[in-house]
């Protein structure tokens, strides 16, 4: 019988003061990339959005490695969005006694990261009573290989 996985952590920060179409534009920019390109990416833009997302995508690492003891260096970032938030209102006193209305618009971010490393199904009918004792104490780190050293597309000179 195979039995479903977890094999994804996620993490969600909720009204950010921003408008959500600026933190799409960051967001596009790092779906689908692993963890180690993203923090260069976030590090290196120079959007007001880059600070918060790169939080998220700090905690949503350190979630796979307390959860499920996960390397970073497996992870990619499986699913990222943005939502529209509340709307804060305020008022700007303007002159001869009027106001003129702001608004302050807010996001929600979602940040989901995935271990490559890990499969997605468990076939429990081969594990042993031993081994499902210490299945989720399994080491599952791959060799570390550095994708930046070979001169790819970081390559600038």
């Amino acid at each position: 019988m195979l039995n479903k996985r977890t094999t994804e952590v996620y993490a969600l920060g909720q009204h950010i003061s921003m408008s959500a179409h600026k933190a799409r534009r960051v967001i596009d920019q790092i779906r689908g990339r692993s963890y180690e390109e993203t923090l260069m990416i976030l590090e290196l833009m120079p959007y007001r959005a880059c600070y918060p997302i790169f939080k998220l995508v700090y905690s949503a690492a350190a979630n796979a490695s307390s959860n499920m003891g996960s390397s970073e260096a497996n992870l990619v970032i499986s699913k990222a969005e943005v939502n529209k938030g509340t709307i804060m209102k305020r008022l700007k006193h303007r002159a001869r006694g009027r106001s003129f209305a702001i608004q302050k618009p807010t996001c929600h971010v979602t940040i989901v990261m995935k271990d490559i490393s890990l499969d997605e199904y468990i076939d429990t009918d081969s594990i042993t009573w031993s081994q499902k004792a210490n299945c989720k104490k399994k080491d599952t780190t791959m060799p570390y290989y550095d994708m930046y050293s070979n001169g790819g597309t970081w390559d600038k000179k």
